[in-house]
């Protein structure tokens, strides 16, 4: 894996005529599928544009990136402005379906659920939901380096306009995963990775 973690950069120029393999995309969507989230509530989803015209528009309110409309396939993350009770129902119910359980002997846990989320304002809520994408998304670029596809996390976007555009009812645009092949004149794959050293990263106490 820390070979693939050294592979890997985020590009800034596709080659636009290099497509992810169906096989592979599933590959990618799985994993961020299986992504750890707080309680496992998965307060978020991924949209992933395909339409040429749309990404086109997402491009002028991403500040022109080239990624946007040049990668392959483009991944935008979108959590749930809020979480309510009812996400906590169909938790327990989905937990109760999937482990053969009963819902009623989950009930309990449901109820520490709904503690937890009652303490949290709307604004709070959010911030925690656009977390767990964070999490989806970092499951995604290593997947991704690990079968040699391309990737570029994306935040420079008018997040506003990506919801109007994507048509979003009750979630907000988070962040951008770019993801393709790097084309050959993209120099920046050349360039030594930029990070900081073990000793300043770390602190044992």
């Amino acid at each position: 894996m820390i070979d693939h973690l050294n592979w890997r950069y985020a590009t800034k120029q596709f080659d636009a005529t290099k497509k992810i393999a169906a096989a592979e995309l599933n590959l990618l969507k799985e994993a961020v599928r299986l992504a750890p989230t707080s309680y496992g509530f998965q307060p978020f989803k991924v949209i992933i544009v395909e339409n040429p015209e749309l990404r086109a528009q997402l491009r002028e309110k991403s500040y022109g990136q080239g990624q946007i409309t040049d990668a392959s396939h483009l991944f935008v993350f979108v959590a749930q402005n809020t979480t309510t009770n009812d996400d906590v129902d169909a938790l327990i119910n989905l937990t109760a379906e999937t482990r053969g359980m009963n819902a009623a002997d989950l009930a309990g846990y449901g109820d520490y659920m709904k503690g937890a989320i009652s303490y949290l304002s709307d604004d709070q809520k959010a911030i925690w939901n656009a977390k767990q994408a964070y999490i989806g998304l970092g499951i995604l670029l290593t997947q991704a380096a690990s079968l040699k596809i391309d990737a570029t996390p994306m935040e420079g976007f008018d997040a506003k306009a990506y919801d109007e555009l994507l048509g979003l009812d009750g979630y907000h645009s988070v962040v951008v995963a770019a993801l393709g092949y790097r084309h050959a004149e993209d120099g920046l794959q050349h360039a030594a990775k930029v990070r900081k050293s073990e000793e300043n990263m770390f602190e044992v106490r």
